[in-house]
């Protein structure tokens, strides 16, 4: 057993603007600032015919970026949210150009995006586009239900202020050139983790909806988080969990006698606090 007092960070807060912004997503609580640490996570072993799994996806960025910087042999990422779903089944599965180019020749306008967004029997195809405009058009990316389109949004620019379909095309077009080492399955993380529970070659990066905000970001939102931490605690490859710092969270990473260190971030609104980096091991952390 380990003191939590004595865990302590020794990375600092890392410029989000240094990374290389790879998903489609604007994603409430993406991991684009780990993206440094998960790298040296990736890298403790030489071998890069490993697999990763990212049993919640959403945003992808730690797939795409494993897939684009070849630190995986082969990736499988995993979705419930049947909207977010949606946009990895038509771009890892299925026609990715469809989707880039809908994105690039759409008419941004509210009228439009109405039309789109109140349409009750979509394609999985029109869905995926959907998700995508509702992400880039709603208030923080939050597309669940209660959020809203923006309103003034960046300099009175409105629903457009965050729609970049060009930046968007180039990075959907980007995933079609690394996408042949990558799988996506629409099915429950519980589940699909379990099958890898064995594989000692398998890196599992698990972030979860966390306790705190979860509710409010994510419409699968309510999981069992004690469960999660038993299943990671018997994974016979690399994991890295991560979480929100909350005592309860810190409980549970004694309690199935689990490592874990600090690290800082900043919030969308430029605050800093801290997140728990829960993992098999931490040799490679410095």
């Amino acid at each position: 057993m380990f003191e939590t007092n004595r865990k302590r960070s020794t990375q600092k807060v890392v410029n989000v603007a240094s990374v290389p912004q790879r998903s489609p997503f604007r994603y409430p609580g993406g991991k684009t600032w780990l993206i440094p640490v998960v790298r040296k996570w990736l890298k403790q072993s030489s071998d890069n015919s490993k697999t990763l799994i990212e049993p919640f996806a959403g945003g992808g960025i730690v797939s795409v970026t494993a897939a684009f910087e070849k630190l995986a042999g082969s990736i499988v990422m995993v979705e419930l949210d049947p909207e977010v779903a949606a946009v990895w089944e038509v771009i890892i599965n299925g026609d990715h150009d469809w989707l880039a180019d809908k994105i690039y020749s759409f008419d941004l306008t509210s009228e439009n995006a109405n039309k789109i967004l109140e349409k009750k029997s979509k394609s999985i195809q029109e869905q995926a586009f959907s998700t995508i405009l509702k992400n880039r058009i709603f208030h923080g990316g939050i597309i669940t239900k209660g959020s809203g389109l923006i309103k003034n949004g960046e300099n009175g620019k409105g629903i457009k202020s965050r729609w970049y379909p060009k930046t968007l095309h180039d990075r959907i077009k980007g995933i079609g050139y690394v996408k042949e080492k990558m799988r996506f399955i629409t099915g429950d993380a519980f589940e699909e983790l379990k099958k890898f529970k064995n594989q000692k070659d398998a890196y599992s990066f698990i972030d979860p909806p966390y306790k705190a905000a979860g509710k409010r970001l994510y419409t699968h939102f309510d999981i069992n988080h004690d469960a999660l931490f038993a299943l990671a605690s018997q994974l016979k490859g690399k994991f890295m969990l991560t979480y929100d710092d909350t005592e309860e969270i810190r409980t549970l990473a004694l309690k199935h006698n689990l490592d874990f260190r600090t690290i800082p971030m900043k919030t969308t609104h430029h605050i800093q606090k801290n997140e728990l980096i829960i993992s098999d091991n931490f040799d490679w952390w410095n």
